[in-house]
């Protein structure tokens, strides 16, 4: 390349650069959208060219090569930590007390910090997806996903594709060479409805609201597909810098702003507290005149010292907090009243509305939960309602609001079969809602798959959700029997499925055939039989032909069973649906008899927690060593908790174990206790 191929593509790289950030961040584009897709064409053609020295940081590379077929781990080098949640003055003036005693505690009465000291930035709380940028000497390397808060998912090659990221930032003057942010990206409510219009069109499911549909882009397996939608991104925080020269939030915020990252326009320093609760106010009716959701405000101590002085709870920091409006209510009319289906079986009713703006969107429908709920409001087709959306998300009836005199029309009655496979629904004693057992019914079949073919159950590998739905979908697969008809050649015509991986998915589906009764058991989904009920049946009855014909009475009588499991187990067992899915089960090669060994009874009756990490063990590994030795294990501690086995890193457990005086082990210790 000559030096005046060069030096034009380094200035056409430079000036698209600097449209970027004037369109993405400081919102004073200088030229059409049309100008700049010439110049960024005429980029790619000189860099086709000489394709050879294209930089991964060009405006041309966004938009690699697909990822890999799973996203891999990403420890985050400070923890994304959630918010604790404010709803009223009180609980906000309640957090602001907190923050003084706080910075005061050991303080000398002559040095405390004053109530009306303390600063706070205020930020609007973006619905979106929490994501992590990550650069080294200027360069984008990395971005992952929340996750867990310590450890999220790989996610690069999507975030690469966000026109707002930029791939290349100016670190060289700067005497730090390491930046981590923390964002949350988003999708504005006229991008998700055009999304939604065109899934509609293509026979696709719509997304449920606008922060699903920008998570659902990220995590998508092609990068191409995710640069079609604009996804948007506000940055919010540092999370972690090798050298950090700021003492302020805020003055943190005007630098990542000066390199280049965007901002949230609508952030503001606060001097006080009543300066702080005035905004606060002010943003109860505005926040609807947004193009974007948002549910409620970040409220964040303003000076770096004192939010290393206030730290953290395990889950939560002192120093932030979230401000949650109240639920805006509005009036209309039940036009109807429908039942629906949930993939575990629960049936809903659903009230279907006249439709109306609440929250900033429009809602034709809101749930009622159950059939004891809409009794205790008596709900009727014809009633006017009062609705809002719990948590701004989830439409609901709040009460009837009839005017005097009006005429009603008749009771609602739960239907006595499920709306879409007409099987006899059955309550089960003690429980408010209605279920549908029939394991092949359509509305459960994608989640009872996934269940089935998951490692604590039947432990199909390679069948994940992805190629499941193409499955379903595609009408290969709408029972568990389906599965162990497959062959490589139905699979691989499926996206993103080679032959090596369509050969690996039926190998693995041939393994599970052998997995034996506990875990088919388990597997089946039956509501209440989890995998120690499961084991313990399975040694009870040896094979599903003596489950099958156990009375309620036997099954009752089982010790750890009782009559809500045994209940439940006729009710799944008596459907003839079932029963014809199992036989199918068994003709088609799954062993349904139990050939483990007996289950030890040394650890009955003690009850585990586990936490942290272990060295020797999985977290499954080491629960099916209890289950096996008679033992159960839960996942929170509390004074009936006989043993916390603590691996490394176990967080807030251990320390609730110890303030409860629960015998902590160590994984030695857990061995020793295994092997006794």
């Amino acid at each position: 390349m000559s030096l005046d191929d060069k030096k034009e593509i380094e200035n056409l790289r430079r000036e698209i650069r600097r449209h970027d950030v004037l369109y993405y961040v400081e919102d004073q584009p200088e030229i059409t959208d049309r100008e700049y897709d010439r110049l960024l064409q005429k980029l790619i053609d000189r860099e086709k060219e000489h394709s050879d020295e294209i930089p991964a940081d060009s405006p041309t590379q966004r938009v690699g090569g697909k990822v890999s077929e799973r996203f891999t781990g990403v420890a985050h080098k400070a923890a994304m930590l959630s918010l604790d949640n404010t709803y009223n003055l009180d609980e906000f003036r309640d957090f602001h007390n907190r923050v003084v005693k706080g910075l005061n505690k050991g303080k000398p009465e002559e040095n405390q910090v004053a109530e009306n000291d303390i600063e706070y930035v205020v930020e609007l709380k973006i619905d979106g997806l929490g994501v992590t940028l990550t650069y080294e000497n200027g360069l984008f390397v990395q971005g992952a996903t929340r996750g867990d808060g310590r450890t999220g998912e790989d996610i690069t090659a999507n975030l690469r594709t966000i026109r707002s990221i930029p791939l290349n930032i100016p670190m060289e003057k700067e005497d730090f060479n390491f930046l981590e942010v923390r964002g949350e990206v988003y999708l504005d409510r006229t991008a998700f409805l055009k999304i939604n219009e065109e899934r509609k069109a293509g026979g696709q499911p719509e997304f449920a609201n606008p922060r699903n549909a920008a998570a659902g882009s990220l995590r998508l397996l092609d990068p191409a597909i995710t640069a079609r939608r604009p996804l948007d991104i506000f940055v919010y925080s540092v999370g972690f810098m090798d050298h950090m020269p700021f003492k302020t939030h805020y003055e943190a915020m005007q630098k990542l702003k000066s390199l280049g990252l965007r901002i949230n326009p609508r952030t503001v320093l606060c001097r006080n507290f009543e300066e702080t609760f005035a905004l606060i106010e002010s943003w109860r009716e505005k926040k609807q005149t947004l193009s974007y959701d948002v549910d409620g405000l970040v409220v964040k101590v303003n000076a770096l010292g004192y939010q290393e002085k206030l730290g953290s709870t395990a889950r939560h920091p002192r120093w932030a907090v979230a401000y949650k409006y109240e639920a805006e209510q509005v009036v209309t009319e039940v036009e109807d009243i429908i039942c629906q289906v949930g993939r575990t079986g629960s049936i809903t009713p659903v009230a279907v509305l006249r439709s109306v703006l609440v929250s900033g969107s429009t809602v034709s429908r809101a749930t009622l939960h159950n059939e004891d709920e809409i009794k205790r409001k008596d709900v009727r087709v014809g009633d006017t309602v009062v609705i809002e959306k719990a948590g701004e998300v989830i439409p609901k009836v709040v009460r009837v609001a009839n005017e005097a005199g009006k005429s009603r029309g008749q009771p609602f009655k739960m239907p006595q079969k499920c709306p879409e496979c007409e099987t006899k629904i059955f309550r089960p004693e003690g429980e408010v809602a209605w279920r549908c057992v029939n394991a092949a019914c359509p509305a459960q079949v994608k989640e009872r798959l996934l269940h089935f073919a998951s490692r604590r159950a039947m432990d199909i590998d390679h069948l994940g959700p992805a190629v499941l739905d193409q499955l379903v979908d595609g009408g290969n697969v709408q029972h568990f029997s389906d599965l162990y008809t497959l062959k490589a050649e139905d699979l691989v015509e499926l996206e993103r499925l080679a032959e090596k991986s369509a050969r690996n998915l039926i190998d693995s589906i041939e393994k599970s055939k052998s997995a034996g009764l506990t875990r088919v058991l388990h597997a089946l989904g039956i509501r209440h039989v989890g995998q120690r009920a499961a084991a313990i049946l399975a040694q009870k009855f040896h094979s599903m032909n003596e489950l099958q014909e156990a009375s309620f009475e036997d099954l009752e009588q089982v010790d750890e069973i009782g009559p809500i499991m045994a209940e439940s187990l006729r009710a799944f067992l008596g459907q003839e649906a079932n029963q014809q899915e199992i036989q199918r089960l068994a003709e088609l090669g799954v062993v349904l008899i139990e050939e483990c060994k007996e289950i030890g009874n040394r650890l009955r009756g003690k009850q585990f927690v586990l936490t942290g990490t272990l060295k020797d063990f999985s977290r499954d590994q080491a629960k099916e060593k209890i289950l096996s030795l008679g033992g159960r294990v839960t996942s929170s501690v509390s004074s009936k908790t006989d043993y916390v086995v603590a691996g490394a890193d176990p967080g807030s457990k251990r320390d609730k174990a110890e303030k409860l005086e629960v015998e902590i082990l160590t994984e030695g210790q857990f061995k020793r206790l295994l092997a006794e």
